[in-house]
């Protein structure tokens, strides 16, 4: 069975940082893209950041938040993290864990269950 567990989220100030983790399990992890999306209130799914399959990673991150993200993976452990620097009230969202179908991006099998980052002063 495929599992996604996220953790690490909470709430935080304008400018502080965050670091969410997902744990994956069921599968053959190193074989498969990952990303981070995300669920703003009342909006829709927005993709953040992905990262390649294999041994060498190769990230991508959407416009919203290049330069402030950096996500990762370790394929010993079966993780992907996602190191939030510089957080702003719009970064306020649910953010899930996605095994991507083919290549990073918007198409996804499973989804975790989601962790909530809430950024307020």
């Amino acid at each position: 069975e495929v599992q996604l567990v996220e953790s690490g989220g909470g709430l935080v100030q304008p400018g502080g940082s965050l670091r969410l983790s997902c744990a994956a399990s069921g599968f053959g992890f190193s074989n498969y893209a990952m990303s981070w999306v995300r669920q703003a209130p009342g909006k829709g799914l927005e993709w953040v950041s992905g990262i390649n399959r294999g041994s060498i990673s190769v990230t991508t991150y959407a416009d919203s938040v290049r330069g402030r993200f950096t996500m990762s993976r370790d394929n010993g452990k079966n993780t992907v993290a996602l190191q939030m620097n510089s957080l702003k009230p719009e970064d306020t969202a649910v953010y899930y864990c996605v095994r991507n179908r083919f290549v990073v991006g918007t198409q996804y099998d499973y989804r975790g269950q989601g962790t909530q980052v809430t950024v307020s002063s």
